[in-house]
């Protein structure tokens, strides 16, 4: 309900948080996905990428790709990351932890997600920096008190507080410089970051039995509400809401399930759904009406003046979510079975470029 409330209140208030993310991928074993994954996005949108198989980084924006024609050194440094760098580094990095859990085959896997957060109303900036291997949390970083924490016993931290200098180093990055290369990103990108789309609605069926599902989908931003209400009050009980899923356009989409096994014909016209997004004043409102339900399982509900649905209307699944993510800009921590060795931060004209860009200089 705490949640439920929270968003509501995003929705009328102005959308005034940005962030800024980074994530890594390095695998053994798997032999259908590239060694290693670098991406990022800003307010969840992809804006570039790379892995072992391209070398270079594949700038997805085109406000990113002119920042990167007035300053090309700064795009040269990141193929150099991606080519080299990281996927060298991060193979260190499968290797010591593998070595570090006995693991002498099969497929293992180092994740790392990192960056930072910008509320444009108050100024307030939180950054965050985590380390998983095989899909469990291992180190993290308190980038406010600037210790590292163990999420694994075998995780040993000691040594990187103690390196004092390194340690300030991704503080300052993670604190100052990535929350200014944010401020830029929004600046040149506020056109495509910041707009609205509103989604194209659907009521959905599997079977006679099956629970009652409002799909939408091809909303943006992210940052949107849905739920049930019989007689003009939100349902709780019955109600299944789904997960908020990225399509292919990097639109988004969200269903909510309603169980109609005890709901009556008679009150069926009780019951509608809403919509809710982020920046715009009025709500979608459908109401729960048989002849408006879309099926797979023959005419029933569909109206004779429209198609049967198309794959648009129906939900898309999105298989690989390591491959909507973009070359990092930061290092990363190698650690070792007694003695972890960290890796170098960002170099310094990173700060240096989020100067350059700002357009208000």
């Amino acid at each position: 309900m705490k949640l439920f409330l929270l968003l509501l209140f995003c929705h009328v208030s102005s959308p005034v948080k940005h962030s800024m993310t980074f994530f890594i991928s390095e695998s053994s074993g798997v032999t259908n996905l590239p060694e290693f994954v670098g991406a990022g996005q800003i307010d969840d949108i992809t804006v570039g990428y790379c892995d072992t198989n391209t070398k270079v980084v594949v700038i997805k924006q085109d406000w990113l790709k002119m920042i990167f024609i007035i300053y090309p050194q700064e795009l040269l440094q990141y193929n150099i990351w991606c080519s080299e760098s990281m996927p060298e580094l991060f193979k260190g990095i499968v290797d010591s932890y593998m070595q570090l859990f006995n693991h002498s085959g099969g497929v293992h896997i180092v994740q790392m997600r990192s960056g930072c957060e910008w509320d444009e109303n108050s100024g307030e900036v939180t950054s965050f920096m985590k380390i998983g291997y095989d899909g469990e949390d291992f180190l993290s970083f308190d980038l406010k008190n600037l210790t590292w924490i163990a999420l694994n016993p075998e995780a040993a931290t000691q040594e990187w507080d103690n390196n004092i200098a390194i340690t300030e180093r991704y503080g300052n990055f993670f604190n100052h410089v990535c929350p200014e290369s944010l401020k830029v990103s929004v600046q040149y990108g506020k056109s495509s970051l910041q707009r609205t789309e509103l989604p194209s609605v659907s009521l959905l069926q599997k079977t006679p039995s099956s629970p009652v599902s409002c799909h939408a989908t091809g909303f943006f931003p992210h940052r949107a509400v849905m739920f049930w209400r019989k007689d003009g009050e939100d349902l709780h009980e019955g109600v299944d809401q789904g997960e908020i899923l990225l399509n292919p356009d990097e639109t988004f989409q969200m269903s909510v399930d309603l169980d109609i096994s005890s709901v009556t014909p008679e009150d069926w016209r009780r019951y509608d759904w809403v919509f809710q997004l982020s920046g715009v004043k009025d709500d979608i409102v459908t109401k729960l009406d048989k002849a408006e339900i879309r099926t797979n399982w023959g005419n029933i509900g569909i109206r004779k003046d429209e198609e049967t649905p198309s794959e648009k209307t129906l939900p898309i699944v999105v298989a690989v979510a390591v491959l909507v993510i973009l070359i990092s800009v930061i290092g990363f921590t190698v650690y070792k079975k007694k003695k972890a060795k960290l890796p170098a931060p960002p170099p310094d004209n990173v700060s240096e470029l989020s100067e350059k860009l700002n357009p208000e200089t």
